[in-house]
């Protein structure tokens, strides 16, 4: 089995996070996949940005400063903004044509679920690009419009019937924060059928764990973990 190294939000411990600039450089690092968030710009664009707002990772953090929700903002308005180091706030489509590498899209409602489903069957993407989620909604609706696609339930807290909402929803890997894995949970999703990842692995104590709970992949900042995990099996 190979271990899958996956880029979070490109490198973001060494780039501005979710730019061109930090994908690339996750791609060049040899990142097995690049991990990164959709949202929904005003006029209906999948903006590659984590939060819901401006406010965190650009300049448009002042009162009058273009500060706010992305979803009441339009492309244009987006674009003025500095996503940091003088990148700007990139859309999906961009990202495809800017790496090679495979990717995991997370997505965070039903709305972004359908944009996406658009672009990946106009660019038959199937097997370039699986989706997560925190929304089990969200997972359900991707898989009901792109036949085929690789789903990822993401949880920060989750319950015993995490691997059940998972398999309920079609999704075949659990994406699972590694400071609260258990070897009891990790053994339970493999029983199901379902991969495990582990996120965010930063550290030296990160890797051991994942190592000790036998992982199928692990999602980190920057790039020298890949070098330093050495994760085959």
């Amino acid at each position: 089995m190979t271990f899958l190294t996956i880029g979070h939000r490109g490198v973001m411990g060494v780039e501005p996070e979710n730019t061109l600039r930090s994908f690339i450089r996750a791609e060049q690092s040899g990142m097995d996949a690049i991990e990164l968030d959709l949202h929904l710009s005003k006029d209906g664009a999948l903006v590659v940005m984590h939060d819901a707002d401006v406010d965190r990772t650009t300049d448009g953090n002042g009162p009058t400063d273009g500060n706010g929700p992305i979803a009441d903002k339009t492309l244009a308005e987006l674009r003025e903004l500095d996503a940091g180091g003088g990148e700007r706030v990139p859309v999906f489509d961009e990202v495809l044509d800017a790496v090679r590498a495979p990717l995991q899209v997370e997505i965070k409602d039903v709305a972004a679920a359908r944009a996406l489903a658009e672009v990946m069957l106009r660019r038959d993407l199937v097997h370039r690009v699986e989706v997560s989620s925190f929304h089990d909604g969200a997972i359900a609706e991707i898989g009901s419009m792109v036949p085929g696609v690789r789903t990822v339930l993401v949880a920060s807290r989750w319950g015993a019937d995490i691997a059940d909402r998972a398999k309920t929803v079609g999704a075949a890997a659990l994406a699972l924060n590694i400071r609260r894995l258990t070897l009891e949970t990790v053994e339970h999703a493999h029983a199901e059928g379902l991969q495990v990842i582990g996120w965010v692995v930063n550290t030296q104590d990160h890797l051991r764990l994942v190592r000790a709970l036998e992982l199928d992949g692990a999602t980190t900042d920057f790039p020298e973990i890949r070098r330093t995990g050495r994760f085959t099996a």
